[in-house]
């Protein structure tokens, strides 16, 4: 149904008649949420390398200007992290860098890496060495890779987009609907809690939002890894002239993406590029990650708002603003979940969602020693920790 779902063999329908009732859903179909929750990370973006060329992107550079953390900068880095009282330690970088970017396969070789996929695997354990849970964002994989690095990961990420065939994806080097759903499959398979999403405004129409929240719902139904998604506005910039999507399609969106999917997974709309104050009562719940420390580096000309600015949020909806781990509170271990939270069934490949270095993580004090066993429970003042900004 979907460009590249018969390549990868991904089975995935959505019934006309879901759509139709979806393109139907406006806000006032919607509850807003009872709460408010966001995560504390550093951004660590690894490498700018990527071998995708999509026109609305300005975190990839070309062949000769990518860059390539060293291992003693990214522990700088999640130092710095630790230090803010930052929980998440967010990798983020372009798609596995194809043959043309010859210096950063020659840097990861003389590191000893044979891939970025390898070394992202050592920088997660740089982050749980230095106390902070990982989440990556490492773009297209397979099962086998998931099934690695998993192991080091509290959760991970990837951005279904849109499930239609958008001329912003175009190029030799364009991604397809058919890998970023495989990719999600493969997530589901080896039972990482998993955060995906759609990008409102590179081209797509009503349908095609529709036919992509649902697409997202039944991969979540068949596996139960999906822990939330975000509905992102495109914004301009320099590679790019995409207009911003205006207020009422954003709630229109959002409303859409809260009746498309289950109650469990959380509706994300980032601060820095939405107006989230205006988006509470269409049934958000969730604010992403927010650094106190460092840029978007995706999106370096919009600035994370500050403790206040997430707090006028919450209170635009009249609801408490709450922090949370990269990893939701059901998937955690019984020791971790609050007494509250049903925990997800556990993943089929397995019978913990959560790997053992990471849980092991858990236990100890962070660097200002409290338990992240605290931040699961909503225990502690939100003060006591910088959310964003200065």
């Amino acid at each position: 149904m979907f460009a590249g779902t018969e390549e990868y063999d991904v089975d995935v329908a959505v019934e006309e008649g879901a759509v139709e009732r979806l393109l139907s859903v406006t806000p006032a179909d919607v509850d807003p949420a009872d709460r408010l929750t966001f995560a504390r990370n550093v951004f660590v973006p690894l490498t700018t390398a990527c071998r995708y060329t999509c026109t609305y992107c300005t975190y990839y550079d070309v062949p000769g200007e990518a860059s390539l953390l060293s291992p003693e900068e990214v522990r700088e880095r999640c130092r710095v992290g630790a230090d803010a009282g930052c929980t998440e330690a967010l990798f983020t970088f372009g798609d596995e860098p194809d043959d043309r970017y010859t210096r950063i396969h020659e840097r990861l070789d003389e590191w000893g890496f044979d891939s970025i996929r390898d070394y992202l695997y050592r920088a997660c354990e740089i982050a749980l060495e230095e106390g902070l849970l990982p989440h990556s964002n490492p773009g297209d994989l397979t099962e086998e890779t998931f099934r690695d690095l998993r192991e080091v990961n509290a959760s991970m990420g990837v951005m279904l987009e849109t499930t239609a065939d958008v001329d912003a994806h175009s190029g030799g080097r364009r991604k397809t609907p058919g890998q970023r759903l495989n990719t999600i499959r493969a997530a589901g398979r080896q039972g990482v809690p998993f955060t995906t999403g759609i990008l409102v405004g590179i081209g797509e129409d009503w349908r095609d939002r529709a036919e992509s929240l649902l697409a997202i719902r039944e991969l979540h139904e068949r596996h139960g890894h999906v822990q939330e998604v975000i509905v992102q506005n495109v914004v301009p910039n320099e590679r790019s002239d995409f207009a911003k999507p205006d207020l009422e399609t954003m709630r229109r969106v959002v409303a859409m993406a809260r009746a498309a999917l289950p109650p469990e997974v959380s509706v994300q709309v980032p601060p820095n590029l939405s107006p989230a104050a205006d988006l509470v009562d269409c049934g958000i719940d969730d604010l992403g990650g927010v650094s106190p420390v460092t840029d978007d580096y995706v999106n370096p000309r919009y600035a994370w708002p500050d403790l206040d600015g997430l707090r006028a949020v919450a209170d635009a909806g009249g609801i408490p603003l709450c922090e949370r781990l990269p990893t939701y509170a059901r998937y955690l271990p019984a020791d971790l979940r609050p007494p509250d939270v049903e925990p997800a069934p556990s993943p089929t490949s397995r019978d913990a969602w959560i790997p053992p270095a990471v849980h092991d993580r858990t236990r100890e004090d962070d660097a200002h020693g409290r338990r992240l066993r605290a931040v699961a429970h909503g225990d502690g003042p939100l003060d006591a920790r910088p959310a964003g900004g200065d």
